[in-house]
């Protein structure tokens, strides 16, 4: 059997092997976490789909409330244990997956063995791990009413959307101060780029085609037998043009500076983020390429990340970018099958090196940007968008060739010759204080529709990234995803953390806001 023949192989296998080592336990020790994705915001309940409500449906995943959306501000006494306790209840929903997806023929013949075998249990621990938050935020504060309330989970279907599509940018969980993503992303996100990320985000182009050529949208297909499905891809020439450049105005800072840090020619990979899951292994649940800092993973401080080496030619930039790695759905396995993150995680098939990696700064379509502070945490995109709804999903699919045509919640099919391309605006408004939030997302913002930024922040360098991808013509790829998100596209995001040194970051600066051109 034909493995991909580059030096990221024993990478992989060293740090997949490493994460599975991890121990997770209860408690105080470690646990898998995952504070941004800890589970679906839909409009799940604590009763079980009865039978009616599932006949001819093909129950495909499980749909939790997003426990960390209903909590109040999260003092900072209490932040680490109740991020441990997110993290146990991410962790209690993937194994309650597992579960389904062995007894899913039974489950669709038996509706009630879900609520006696998986929701129930689950509702329990559920249950459990919010009264144990309850009890470290009462520590330090108040301590929040109705958090049971958060326990519930339903299964549903892989052809219903969950969430609300409008989204709960409110503060308290994925919104981002207050804005909703899909808002105001039009801005900056084309300049620079080679036509099509200028398109708002909260549009969705893949509807109104014909994604799946009459399929049952909720069949099983990929490797791993949990998605991707043929309603996920469409043909890129049946899409309409949709992404309009901004327009600028009298002041508007104009300049680019790209960064130049590679393809993870060198294969660093693991299944951690240190974003949300700091001092913990695999918590992702599913495999990151990352490039930039090579000093990434779970354990690593913002000292560590300062001293860390860099594969960007610039050595001023030891910032750390990453994101989820593609997979062909080949039936070729990685050495990741039976680790944590890969195969243990649903995340099976052949890992892609992109063709091509850009790392562009943009600048205000208003004014002028100010510097980012050193070790700026930015997420942009929903892991967990299929049940969370879209108010935070912000990638962009499309083609070369194509890139005037964007697509959200769809994979493109390319026609021969083409190349798959994913593209990532991140949030391009800073609260002017933190580096982070709680919830990883309120202290940054998009634009406004006015390209302006909410009352109390301020512009700062947009980062958009580009990842281009040489795979066969046609369905047979997806992202890594948490194993009950089906490795929907709509679940694509990316990572970045600001390390700059003062003196590249202020060059930047200045290069953006003179209209040059730099690197």
């Amino acid at each position: 059997m034909r493995r991909t023949s580059r030096k990221k192989r024993s990478t992989l296998a060293n740090r997949a092997i490493a994460a599975s080592a991890a121990l997770i336990l209860g408690g105080g020790g470690l646990v898998a976490v995952n504070v941004y994705a800890s589970a679906g915001e839909g409009p799940s309940g604590s009763s079980p789909p009865t039978r009616t409500q599932n006949a001819g449906r093909q129950l495909s995943t499980i749909d939790c409330p997003e426990a960390v959306n209903g909590l109040p501000e999260v003092p900072d006494e209490a932040r680490g244990e109740v991020d441990r306790e997110l993290a146990v209840m991410d962790t209690q929903i993937t194994d309650a997956y597992q579960q389904f997806a062995d007894r899913k023929e039974q489950i669709a013949r038996d509706p009630g063995l879900a609520e006696n075998a998986v929701l129930g249990p689950l509702r329990s621990k559920r249950t459990a791990s919010l009264d144990r938050i309850g009890i470290a935020i009462g520590r330090a504060g108040e301590r929040p009413a109705g958090l049971e309330s958060l326990a519930g989970c339903s299964l549903r279907a892989d052809d219903s959307r969950g969430g609300n599509g409008g989204g709960r940018g409110d503060g308290n969980g994925g919104g981002d101060g207050g804005q909703d993503d899909g808002q105001g992303q039009d801005q900056g996100q084309n300049q620079g780029q080679d036509g099509g990320q200028g398109q708002d985000p909260g549009q969705d182009p893949g509807q109104g085609q014909d994604p799946g050529q009459g399929e049952d949208p909720g069949q099983d297909q990929g490797q791993g037998g949990n998605g991707p499905v043929a309603a996920d891809f469409v043909d890129i020439q049946s899409v309409q043009p949709n992404a309009d450049r901004p327009r600028q105005r009298r002041g508007a800072s104009r300049g680019t500076f790209t960064t130049d840090c590679g393809r993870n020619e060198n294969g660093k990979f693991n299944p951690d983020n240190v974003i949300v899951a700091p001092g913990v292994s695999n918590g992702a649940h599913h495999m990151h390429d990352y490039i930039g800092n090579q000093a990434n993973d779970a354990f690593a401080s913002d000292d560590d990340l300062a001293n860390g080496a860099t594969t960007c030619r610039n050595q001023g930039d030891r910032s750390t970018y990453y994101w989820p790695v593609l997979r062909l759905q080949n039936g070729q396995d990685e050495n990741d099958v039976d680790a944590d993150g890969g195969g243990r995680d649903q995340n099976v098939g052949e890992i892609q090196t992109p063709s091509q990696v850009t790392l562009k700064f943009v600048g205000s379509p208003v004014g002028r940007v100010t510097a980012m502070p050193r070790f700026l945490r930015i997420i942009t995109g929903d892991a967990k968008a299929f049940t969370n709804g879209d108010a935070n999903a912000n990638a962009s699919w499309s083609c070369t060739g194509f890139e005037d045509r964007q697509l959200k919640d769809k994979y493109p099919i390319c026609p021969e010759g083409s190349q798959v391309v994913r593209t990532f605006a991140f949030q391009n408004c800073w609260d002017g204080q933190n580096t982070d939030s709680a919830n990883h997302r309120t202290h940054v913002a998009f634009a406004q529709g006015n390209g302006r930024c909410p009352s109390g922040f301020r512009a700062v360098p947009q980062l958009v990234q580009r990842i281009v991808y040489d795979v066969p013509p046609g369905p047979g790829f997806a992202v890594d995803s948490f194993p009950e998100q089906l490795h929907k596209p709509i679940t694509d995001h990316g990572d970045f953390i600001n390390v700059f040194d003062d003196r590249l970051m202020n060059k930047m600066v200045r290069c953006i806001n003179d209209g040059r051109r730099c690197r």
